[in-house]
């Protein structure tokens, strides 16, 4: 059947072409997502991926299968785009009426994006080579994107593909015209800087199953806390090591005592916000909606929670911007 289709793309075929790329075309979008933080970078990437495969399709070999092919050439692509990438660039803080406190240190990753869940599916629950060392869960939540950032381009490629999705040495120095032993050298460089940046889960509890009765009860308590503006009793739900970023806004706070302090700026501000939950990188989210006095609330963001057992650890707000990529308007009627 592949052969086939192979065939009749090669002739021209473009429903061939589509059917013979199309079971992976998400799980593609999720690895340039890896790659490279951002949905919209992502979404380029596999268009580009799409056409480039297209193009090429006469000068596949069948040496690898068609999904090696394919994601030998979504990884380049990917590499391409981070060595050219006209990144988002950093924002000021953007609630006029609140001062926020010194942050607890300035963030790099000022152009991470958040993964709708909605997308996920048929996505993450791939077959795996026998290499893989992360549950798919793992490799989607924001933590783990966020640390795969900040690792050089070649070692963050080597790293996805042999630990995320588990091709063997010999497949991946085949991807990246490189040799076994190159592979191996990126990946153990790799897998020390990435062991450097993300955050310690020594002793955290894990989080609650996704929809599960512990995870509602923690969202209603955060959504009941956040809209009314209880600061005591959003306060409670977080964890001392409690930690806020807010891309494209590089300030990060860290602790309970100074998120605190941020959290009673906006709130004592008079700032209430209408939360619609939905998901992003397999953890709770809600599309945030200020209250304005003529009724109408207008998109001011995204919030997505990480938790650990009964507590938030943390906490990262995106801009509105990204609120269409979720389903959620741009702003919602009066009540």
């Amino acid at each position: 059947m592949t052969t086939e289709l192979i065939t009749r793309a090669r002739a021209g075929d473009g429903e061939a072409f589509r059917e013979l790329t199309e079971p992976y075309r998400r799980e593609l979008l999720v690895h340039c997502y890896r790659m490279l933080g951002s949905l919209q970078d992502a979404e380029d990437a596999l268009q580009d991926t799409l056409v480039a495969a297209w193009q090429g399709l006469g000068g596949f070999e069948g040496r690898a299968s068609i999904r090696s092919w394919l994601y030998r050439i979504a990884t380049n692509r990917c590499l391409n785009a981070r060595r050219s990438a006209s990144r988002r660039r950093a924002r000021e803080w953007d609630m006029p009426q609140v001062e926020p406190p010194e942050p607890t240190r300035l963030g790099e990753i000022v152009w991470l994006e958040p993964f709708p869940d909605a997308l996920l599916e048929g996505a993450i629950d791939v077959p795996l080579g026998p290499e893989a060392r992360y549950e798919q869960t793992e490799t989607i939540s924001l933590a783990f994107v966020t640390a795969l950032q900040v690792l050089p381009p070649r070692q963050l490629a080597v790293l996805i593909l042999r630990d995320v999705l588990g091709f063997h040495a010999n497949e991946v120095a085949d991807m990246l015209d490189s040799t076994v032993e190159s592979v191996n050298s990126a990946l153990k460089r790799a897998r020390a800087g990435l062991h450097r940046r993300q955050p310690s889960a020594d002793g955290r509890e894990p989080a609650p199953t996704p929809d599960g009765a512990g995870e509602q009860a923690l969202v209603s308590e955060f959504v009941r806390a956040y809209e009314s503006g209880d600061l005591e009793a959003l306060i409670a739900l977080l964890t001392d090591d409690v930690f806020i970023s807010m891309p494209p806004i590089p300030l990060e706070y860290e602790g309970r005592d100074i998120v605190s302090r941020l959290f009673a700026g906006i709130f004592h501000s008079g700032r209430r916000v209408d939360l619609v939950p939905t998901r992003a990188n397999g953890q709770p989210a809600f599309g945030a909606y200020l209250r304005a006095s003529t009724g109408i609330r207008h998109g001011t963001g995204l919030f997505v929670l990480t938790l650990t057992g009964d507590r938030i650890c943390a906490f990262t707000r995106f801009d509105n911007s990204v609120l269409p990529s979720f389903g959620l308007p741009r702003s919602l009627p009066s009540r």
